[in-house]
């Protein structure tokens, strides 16, 4: 097997110097703040089967770049909003990634550094879908 000129931890680790990581336990304390938006980048089925936080908007991760911009046909007017967005996936790798990525193209957030998994283990508020 080829080896690769950097691991994906490497990127992750790469990526968590240059961001802003908010704490699970901090984060917590933000969820009724209005001017906090948590936003969940992970895949619908891990929103399904594991909840999502409260009031969370849901990006796809193959999505942000293109939601985030203005200049982009599919972008997402929430993204427009002064708010805090705060990034989420499940452990906290994916949004790193894609928060360092945005914050190259100018776009200010950050990620929750442990991920929904330990929103979840510190008894975080969590909805789930409705059935359908």
């Amino acid at each position: 097997m080829k080896k690769l000129r950097i691991s994906s931890a490497d990127m992750v680790a790469n990526a968590r110097q240059r961001i802003q990581e908010v704490e699970t336990v901090d984060a917590i304390g933000m969820i009724d703040d209005p001017d906090v938006v948590f936003v969940d980048i992970r895949d619908i089925r891990e929103r399904q089967r594991s909840g999502f936080i409260p009031g969370s908007f849901h990006c796809p991760r193959g999505m942000a770049e293109f939601w985030i911009d203005p200049e982009s046909p599919y972008f997402k007017s929430i993204f427009a909003d002064d708010k805090r967005f705060i990034f989420h996936c499940a452990s906290g790798w994916r949004s790193a990634l894609t928060v360092a990525t945005l914050n190259d193209m100018g776009f200010d957030a950050a990620h929750l550094k442990d991920g929904f998994s330990s929103w979840a283990k510190m008894a975080g508020p969590i909805e789930f879908p409705e059935s359908k």
